[in-house]
């Protein structure tokens, strides 16, 4: 049996820039890509404390060390410019790997969004 299990989260990041016009994803700074095991076109699920949506999209890679955390496309419309996420991507395996699995999590500084 397989279950799904989180793999990744960003915990407590803030929304750089929305950009309606692109073609979608949301871009994240490659260090807190790299911390958090998240890689590049991988979905990921994001919450907005700020208003409660949830939704899901893609990665691209934001500026490294830029602190970026940019909405593109529809999600655009789902976020303001400081708005605080929780990014989550979740993996599928096996249920007794899963039993002991350690997920990535990071707590990067809300108001840059780099690594503390």
């Amino acid at each position: 049996m397989f279950v799904e299990i989180l793999k990744s989260k960003i915990h407590r990041v803030s929304v750089t820039e929305s950009n309606l016009n692109y073609v979608g994803s949301i871009a994240i700074d490659q260090d807190l890509m790299d911390a958090a095991n998240i890689i590049e076109n991988e979905k990921v699920q994001v919450l907005n404390l700020n208003n409660g949506e949830r939704f899901e999209t893609y990665v691209i890679k934001g500026l490294r060390g830029s602190g970026e955390i940019c909405l593109n496309g529809a999600a655009a419309r789902k976020v303001l410019v400081g708005d605080i996420l929780l990014i989550m991507s979740y993996a599928s395996m096996d249920f007794e790997e899963a039993k002991s699995f350690t997920p990535s999590l990071i707590f990067p500084d809300t108001r840059t969004n780099k690594l503390i």
